[in-house]
């Protein structure tokens, strides 16, 4: 898997993709903070699972993950499906988010 790091907030996120999976990840003291997506041919992905452990909670990284997978998905021109509760919502709450979504 290939790795793109950038920084936001006062974090890394690291962009792990595979030919059909990938994740963004956030790694700090130990923890480890993750948003998973499928790839739907090359233009869908499917956002699966966010998971932050309560060690990282209350800082902003799953809204930072979230966000990294739109901005994301924007740049390489694909659409995005969120099954994942957490990321759903996330975009629901940002309307400058929601051009990605899959109609």
């Amino acid at each position: 898997m290939g790795e793109t790091p950038t920084s936001k907030d006062s974090f890394t996120i690291v962009r792990e993709e595979g030919s059909s999976k990938g994740r963004y990840v956030v790694r700090l003291g130990g923890h480890e903070a993750e948003m998973t997506y499928s790839r739907t041919g090359e233009r869908m992905i499917i956002i699966d699972h966010t998971g932050v452990p309560d060690a990282l909670r209350g800082r902003g990284v799953g809204l930072a993950l979230v966000r990294r997978g739109v901005e994301d998905a924007r740049a390489e021109g694909r659409v995005v499906i969120p099954l994942c509760p957490f990321a759903k919502a996330q975009i629901a709450r940002h309307s400058e988010w929601q051009d990605v979504l899959k109609r």
